[in-house]
């Protein structure tokens, strides 16, 4: 299967000599296309940040970043936009509080010149549950599961190959964290995509990755299938820890 997304040897720091702060240590990943691939790890752990240099929002990183074979430059180009999107944690920062669904979902669509954007609105808010009554609601009045459903589809309407998902449930209710997870799941196996997902949450690693690496003040401790996650064959003391924290909080790992 093909690589879609490589990370090599990727390091960042912030600030300048004696206030030099390293936060990435030869970070390494390589996911392959059509692979849901979750990033787990302690909260300082460095996990955002990777899916930052990756989006182009973190661009003084040093070390080789690719997304299918394309090496990504340290700015953010079109051509990247169209290939690779991030859905933030909270959905209600990342939408414009006073522009209506249908502004957000067909703003990315006049930047990049790209027609037929009505037809393509309504379409993609039916991908995502909703339907062309949403069109003219703002993002107050919507509900949280709703306003991750539009930024879903705000990250879909380009047609990217990868999405970047940054702890996508974790600002919602427990009743609705399931619905987004199977959206998601469902969405992915329907258009081919790659997902890289951040999340401190290893019952949504269960239920939706089929790989994980595990980070740790800035490094990748092991990576290692979902299968042996769960079923106790982690190498790492660190990564067992977490397991163990889990079913200790949850039970869903037991």
């Amino acid at each position: 299967m093909n690589e879609m997304i490589r990370v090599s040897n990727l390091n960042l720091s912030f600030g300048e000599e004696e206030r030099r702060n390293q936060v990435l240590f030869d970070v390494n990943l390589s996911i392959r296309q059509g692979e849901i691939f979750g990033l787990v790890g302690e909260s300082g752990s460095g996990k955002t940040t990777v899916l930052k240099c990756l989006a182009g929002l973190f661009t003084q990183w040093h070390g080789e970043l690719a997304i299918d074979g394309v090496p990504l430059e340290h700015r953010i180009a079109r051509e990247r936009c169209r290939s690779v999107q991030m859905v933030f944690q909270d959905p209600y920062g990342s939408l414009h509080p006073r522009h209506t669904i249908g502004d957000i979902l067909e703003e990315p669509l006049q930047i990049h010149g790209i027609g037929q954007r009505q037809q393509r609105v309504i379409a993609m808010l039916e991908k995502v549950g909703l339907n062309r009554a949403w069109q003219t609601r703002y993002p107050h009045q919507l509900s949280g599961g709703q306003r991750q459903r539009v930024a879903i589809a705000r990250a879909l309407i380009l047609e990217p190959r990868v999405l970047l998902l940054d702890e996508p449930t974790s600002a919602l209710d427990v009743s609705v964290q399931a619905e987004i997870l199977n959206l998601l799941s469902d969405l992915q196996q329907q258009e081919k995509l790659t997902y890289l997902m951040v999340t401190h949450d290893l019952a949504v690693v269960a239920h939706l990755c089929h790989r994980v690496a595990v980070m740790q003040h800035g490094k990748v401790l092991e990576t290692l299938d979902v299968d042996a996650l769960v079923h106790n064959r982690a190498q790492v003391a660190y990564t067992q820890m977490l397991v163990d924290a889990s079913r200790q909080d949850n039970g869903v790992l037991a």
